[in-house]
């Protein structure tokens, strides 16, 4: 089972940047993605982004293109999103998720990946 442990969440203004690290305990072969989704209040859980741990390929949210971007590092077990230009509207808490990867395109259906972090919250202030 994978065990996932987010951090680096906070209270930032509009227009600053932060790294959410995501850190994978046991993985394997049906948990070669590694997601992050973003939840607030009353909405459901959305994808944010996606990174195979064999590959690299990464797959982004097109509304989020240019501003989130993962990488990760497998000697590490870590998994990085990186969040630039943050906004007001991307206030969640935000999960990282372990799940299958087909290998030519990432699930974006929350209920498909079965290994979650506990999350952590981001605050963009205006």
């Amino acid at each position: 089972q994978v065990q996932l442990a987010e951090s680096g969440g906070g209270l930032v203004q509009a227009g600053a940047s932060l790294r959410l690290s995501c850190v994978a305990h046991g993985r394997t072969e049906g948990t070669d993605a590694v997601a992050w989704f973003r939840q607030t209040p009353g909405k459901d859980r959305e994808f944010v982004a996606a990174i195979s741990w064999s590959t690299g390929e990464t797959y982004t949210r097109y509304s989020l293109k240019g501003r989130f971007t993962m990488s990760r590092d497998n000697a590490r077990n870590t998994a990085w999103l990186q969040m630039d230009s943050l906004k007001p509207e991307d206030t969640a808490a935000y999960y990282c998720a372990a799940g299958p990867y087909t290998g030519r395109y990432f699930y974006t259906e929350p209920q498909t990946y079965d290994a979650w972090g506990q999350g952590t919250v981001v605050t963009v202030s205006s």
